[in-house]
């Protein structure tokens, strides 16, 4: 199920998401949006809908410090908040001692991340990506609209994955959230 389609547009971060809950064969077009904000940071997921509502309503992002490096920082100290919220919420699977989670992209600092089952961080070099059922249509569809609006790109790439996923529907939710500026350099200023 789903299509998260994540964007870097300068020091804006766009991310959109479909309304589909799919079930074997059954869909649900589902009124809680797989999109949101937590914090400082702009969420999307897949995988599970209880996952998604634990990012969301119980996940509480740690501190870091300007001067910290955002991708040490989301590697350790934001995959330890997320494995805990998610034991906490009964969401964590275990087998054969290795732990996994779910599926989702995380906006942060101007940034675009994408979080795998296996905790791993990754961040694409071209400064968008997709995840979910239907990412392969969205990748498609992002690469051949380089030069149009980031809002319109990201919503030509879900329209793109609803045409032929079986698993992605609209309403899409699209969101954006601009990088923060730092106290450090707004005092240089």
């Amino acid at each position: 199920m789903t299509c998260i389609v994540g964007l870097v547009d300068g020091d804006r971060v766009w991310m959109g998401g479909d309304s589909a809950g799919v079930n074997g064969l059954d869909i649900t077009v589902r009124a809680d949006t797989k999109v949101f904000r937590n914090a400082d940071m702009l969420i999307g997921f897949t995988s599970s809908f209880r996952m998604g509502q634990l990012l969301h309503y119980r996940l509480e992002p740690p501190h870091r410090d300007a001067e910290s490096d955002v991708f040490r920082y989301m590697v350790v100290d934001f995959v330890d908040a997320v494995r805990g919220c998610l034991k906490d919420g009964g969401y964590a699977h275990r087998s054969n001692d290795v732990e996994t989670g779910g599926t989702f992209m995380v906006g942060y600092e101007g940034r675009l991340f994408s979080i795998q089952s296996d905790y791993q961080v990754g961040e694409a070099v071209r400064g968008y990506h997709a995840i979910g059922c239907g990412s392969d249509y969205a990748l498609g569809s992002l690469a051949s609209t380089a030069g149009l609006p980031a809002e319109e790109r990201v919503l030509k790439a879900l329209e793109c994955a609803e045409l032929f996923s079986g698993g992605v529907r609209a309403p899409f939710t699209i969101q954006s959230m601009v990088r923060r500026p730092h106290l450090a350099l707004t005092e240089a200023a």
